[in-house]
């Protein structure tokens, strides 16, 4: 049986600029919150539409707000074309206190205008250009129940607009455990344009692996409880009993792994070791708790998508399976066990907050995963994963800037999985940027940003924090005072969803923090001033 959706062939429309509004979420008081489109946005892009490249067969359609204390709003549009979606086609509208247009932030500035949506190259022939690009990504290894799903799309993300297919491939390697990539292919040509890995990854009360004795909220079920937090927007853990989804492709998965809640009797959940199969769900379970209480504490977002609904997480998930990863089409954290020699399982309370971040992220400024949009994309989950371990100020595992260090064993070679006072520790990232940083794989690309973000917070130089010695020098010689890192988490984070997009590049992320900076604390304030100077100091200028 096929499992390559038909693509459907779309009419020309006239641009309808049509502005979805958003349901209103409250955000704590004095800080920016998610909130409707106002009523004349759809009149104000009419009226901009050139400016904004808008034309005829575009439409648009809202993906998030955030509104100021001051009334200001920032409106993210993602674009059809012809009613195929543009990748790259993403913009931030951003109006006064009274409505008036104040500018844009766009993902690209080419004119969208197609001779045709018709495919030279037919959906079969993308679908197996993808299932190659996967197979080529492990070589050697026999890979089962593979599947692929093109899109027909508008690919502004790689130059000039082109009609291109976007075929997410998705199989089991040899030991059952999910394997993904997303191939960009010029729908013309049949040349592969671009392709990433889909999965993005690193990797009562409870005793945890790795957080000690933590609190849990649980909800009474029968004479037992379950662990569903009914004050978080019912989050909850489930176990995958080992099992893998049969396919990560969305309406296409024949099944999924289960996530059956668990369950206690006493609500004392686990026993600290991992024998004990509740342990692991203790550390998923307050790791989500501690990751939703930061961004609503210190953002004012309501969760992941900012609705105030809650994600869910499944441990115990596949066989020996080495990694973590955030699944947008089940809205659910997955957490495989290691394999016990490079690393255990992996639900260590940074890799949590990493994980989940990149939910954020998709559903504020999108990232590309791939590029220096790819290393942004996993900068700003480095970023808020380490932001919400300071936040928990768990004893057991105070907060750092190691990303991983809980999880890895001996085998792994080193003590962490990154390090952002000096990323080249690792053997692979980049301290300075260099236009190679491109083509790096985007958990070392990540390595300029996370850089940038340990010298805004902490500043240059040895320092002791959380009880591990840090040191991180300056690209340009320059001796550095951080902000703190409550300094750089509004900074980061009003970037993110207000400024970047989905191409953002690390020269636009300079601007987009820069805006940020002077949105927060004033053109030429210090802080200011420490932003620019901390990219400089990193080698993006």
């Amino acid at each position: 049986m096929s499992r390559i959706r038909p693509y459907a062939l779309a009419a020309t429309t006239t641009a309808a600029l049509l502005a979805t509004a958003l349901s209103p979420t409250a955000g704590a008081a004095g800080r920016p919150a998610r909130a409707a489109a106002p009523a004349d946005a759809a009149a104000i892009l009419a009226e901009r539409a050139a400016s904004l490249g808008l034309g005829a067969g575009q439409e648009t359609r809202v993906r998030d707000v955030v509104v100021d204390a001051d009334g200001s709003r920032h409106i993210r549009y993602d674009r059809t074309y012809r009613e195929l979606p543009v990748l790259g086609g993403d913009f931030v509208l951003h109006l006064s206190p009274d409505g008036a247009y104040e500018g844009a932030d766009r993902a690209t500035t080419a004119s969208i205008a197609l001779p045709s949506v018709s495919p030279a190259l037919p959906a079969p022939k993308a679908a197996d250009v993808a299932a190659h690009a996967l197979r080529a990504a492990h070589p050697g290894e026999p890979l089962q129940r593979l599947t692929t799903r093109p899109e027909l799309v508008v690919d502004a993300l790689h130059g000039t607009p082109r009609l291109a297919w976007r075929t997410r491939a998705a199989a089991l390697d040899a030991r059952g455990n999910p394997v993904a990539r997303t191939v960009i292919t010029d729908a013309r040509s049949g040349a592969r344009v671009d392709a990433w890995d889909t999965l993005e990854s690193a990797a009562g009360d409870g005793r945890s692996l790795y957080g000690g004795t933590v609190p849990l909220e649980t909800t009474p079920a029968g004479s037992s409880y379950a662990l569903k937090d009914p004050v978080r927007g019912g989050t909850h853990t489930g176990d995958a009993a080992n099992q893998t989804d049969l396919c990560l492709l969305g309406t296409l998965c024949v099944s999924r792994a289960p996530a059956t809640v668990f369950t206690d009797a006493d609500n004392h959940w686990g026993d600290g070791t991992p024998a004990d199969r509740a342990s692991a769900a203790v550390d998923a379970q307050y790791g989500t708790a501690v990751t939703w209480d930061y961004f609503k504490a210190r953002h004012g977002r309501a969760g992941i998508a900012g609705d105030g609904k809650g994600s869910y997480n499944r441990v115990h998930y596949g066989n020996r399976y080495n990694n973590a990863f955030w699944d947008d089409s089940c809205f659910c954290m997955t957490y495989g066990d290691g394999d016990g020699t490079t690393f255990g399982p992996l639900v260590s309370l940074d890799v949590a907050g990493h994980e989940m971040s990149h939910g954020v992220t998709s559903t504020t400024a999108n990232l590309t995963y791939t590029g220096e949009s790819g290393g942004l994309n996993e900068a700003t989950s480095d970023i808020f994963g380490t932001l919400v371990e300071f936040h928990a100020a768990n004893a057991e595992d105070p907060g750092d800037w190691l990303i991983g260090e809980k999880i890895v064993r001996p085998g792994f070679g080193r003590g962490a999985l990154r390090y952002m006072d000096r990323p080249s520790r690792d053997g692979e990232s980049p301290d300075c940027w260099s236009p190679a940083v491109a083509a790096l794989d985007v958990h070392h690309s990540s390595g300029i940003g996370n850089h940038f973000a340990y010298l805004l917070a902490e500043g240059s130089g040895p320092k002791t924090v959380g009880g591990v010695a840090h040191h991180s020098p300056t690209c340009d010689g320059s001796t550095l005072t951080g902000i703190g890192r409550a300094g750089l988490g509004a900074v980061w984070y009003r970037a993110l969803t207000v400024y970047m997009t989905s191409s953002t590049t690390y020269t636009g992320a300079r601007t987009a923090t820069l805006e940020a900076a002077a949105d927060l604390y004033g053109t030429g304030s210090a802080e200011h001033r420490a932003v620019a100077a901390a990219w400089s100091a990193v080698g993006v200028r």
